[in-house]
């Protein structure tokens, strides 16, 4: 993990695109999948050892830009209820005698 931080923090460039900095990385680290190149990159924002802003910005565009949606759970709010069919419920027909 740190040497792949190190690795980006060394090749971040400002206005290079994610795809060109995962490459980059991967030339030097052919071992590392995406996941790690991106978990490696949200590292180095955490321990930002630089001062350099402009590295800095494009470490973390790189990171929201490439961050798979499987490494966040997924948002439930509840249990979803069905809901209950009202039965029409008739009103009783009264019936009239017909007195003959």
């Amino acid at each position: 993990m740190e040497a792949l931080s190190a690795a980006l923090w060394s090749l971040a460039a400002p206005g290079m695109t994610p795809k060109a900095l995962r490459a980059a990385v991967r030339a030097s680290h052919p071992e590392a999948s995406k996941k790690d190149i991106v978990r490696a990159a949200f590292y180095a924002l955490i321990e930002a050892r630089s001062q350099d802003a402009q590295t800095l910005d494009a470490l973390h565009r790189f990171a929201l830009a490439e961050r798979i949606p499987s490494d966040e759970p997924p948002m439930t709010i509840g249990k979803r209820r069905k809901k209950k069919q009202r039965k029409a419920v008739e009103a009783p027909v009264a019936e009239t005698a017909v007195a003959a």
